[in-house]
């Protein structure tokens, strides 16, 4: 098969979409598979081709969140490079930027276009509106996406129940909705496949002592993770085992009152910062820790929990929907909903080493499972279940007229 994957995230990038699209390219390649990269050009507004013109770097526009890019520029010479791609299928990965060329591209070409959906936009307008006008955006946002994952997708693919739930409860969509949770480059993970002298050598460089217990977070330094839970926390372990430390990985906005915040509590040799690592590195630092841990109550689905849980580490986490179906509690870790709860089970793991061992080969083998073969083979069923029905097609409705009945019935909360 002939797939095209259409995203405005892909590596440089570092994210967790960007880390699922270039798992699933590399899994359906493996698989004996063709795929070939549309995306936005990372560093400037220039147009530029990628590995023998298999990856097309449309020109990006900084929007003004994290080093993120957009393009609404679709040039001739990409339009005339994927129609020699022969595609058989599309698959896009976002509702804007080049998810609206993926939909162009889909309707030239009369093929089926698969979208998955990744994000809570509505989780996010807050960094748009900066507090003004929140209702009437998120109902833009609302109004929007269900436009982009119903009126022009052949296919869609949610990667938990909650967001099956978003669409099917509070959106009414009334078209197919696939559960596919985003697999994992497993292997990459396990302890065996990770050097230890690396692993001592990067824990010595973070002043981390082999009798320290370690606790990670991976992810962006962003009020909606929920960072500041787990260093308020944090203090509390502190003071009932100051060997207790909190690695932290990842950069954002709030990166500086996070480490603010602990240098007030006076923890700061507890709460280490790397910064922002390469995705190619990631996973040593997961040998690192004894437990993963997230207070995020905004996740689709949390790959970084899965991650953990492929270098055997045990994962405590806020009692989300998203992570219900990966946390098992008291067989590869434990769900809090309160600091109590977080504390409680920090501290039990902490002090029981055979419950710390039984956690963590658990987490190994119930990561084996969200393997990127796997998901690989499960986004390939929603591709044939596409070529098998009808070809993109979609309302007639103008993309202009669209948005602007979608900016009407925002503004009036309709």
């Amino acid at each position: 098969m002939r797939i095209g994957i259409f995203t405005d995230t892909y590596p440089p990038f570092i994210n967790g979409v960007s880390t699922s699209i270039a798992m699933l390219e590399n899994a359906l390649q493996k698989l004996g598979h063709q795929v070939f990269i549309v995306t936005v050009n990372p560093e400037d507004m220039h147009y530029r081709m990628e590995k023998e013109d298999r990856i097309i770097r449309l020109p990006g526009i900084p929007i003004g969140i994290y080093d993120y890019r957009l393009t609404g520029v679709y040039p001739i010479k990409a339009i005339s490079k994927i129609k020699e791609w022969n595609l058989d299928i599309i698959h896009s990965h976002t509702e804007f930027g080049v998810g609206t060329f993926a939909r162009i591209m889909a309707r030239q070409l009369d093929i089926p276009i698969v979208h998955t959906y990744h994000t809570m936009y509505e989780d996010y307008v807050h960094y748009i509106t900066k507090g003004y006008f929140d209702a009437p955006s998120k109902k833009i946002v609302e109004h929007l996406t269900k436009f982009y994952c119903d009126k022009t997708v052949t296919e869609l693919i949610v990667p938990t129940k909650k967001t099956y739930d978003l669409f099917k409860e509070k959106y009414e969509y009334t078209r197919n909705i696939h559960i596919v949770p985003t697999g994992v480059e497993v292997e990459r993970f396990y302890r065996e496949e990770n050097d230890s002298k690396e692993t001592d050598k990067i824990r010595k460089s973070l002043g981390i002592l082999k009798s320290d217990f370690v606790l990670l977070f991976v992810g962006r330094l962003a009020e909606e993770k929920n960072v500041t839970f787990l260093i308020d926390n944090q203090e509390k372990l502190v003071k009932k085992n100051p060997k207790c430390k909190l690695l932290i990985i990842g950069d954002g906005p709030d990166i500086d009152k996070f480490k603010a915040q602990a240098k007030k509590l006076g923890i700061e040799k507890n709460v280490i910062f790397t910064g922002k690592i390469p995705w190619i590195d990631i996973h040593k630092y997961y040998q690192i820790p004894q437990v993963f841990v997230t207070a995020s109550h905004t996740e689709t689905q949390g790959l970084t929990l899965l991650e953990a849980m492929a270098a055997s580490v045990p994962v405590v986490g806020y009692d989300d929907e998203a992570f219900r179906d990966v946390v098992i509690p008291d067989l590869n870790g434990y769900l809090f909903k309160d600091n109590d709860d977080y504390i409680e089970y920090i501290e039990r793991i902490m002090k029981d080493k055979k419950l710390l061992e039984r956690l963590s080969r658990q987490s190994r083998i119930n990561a084996e499972s969200h393997s990127a073969k796997y998901y690989a083979e499960r986004v390939l069923d929603v591709y044939n279940t596409a070529l098998d029905g009808t070809t993109s097609g979609g309302e007639k409705k103008t993309f202009v007229s669209t948005m602007k009945s979608v900016v009407k019935k925002g503004l009036h909360g309709k």
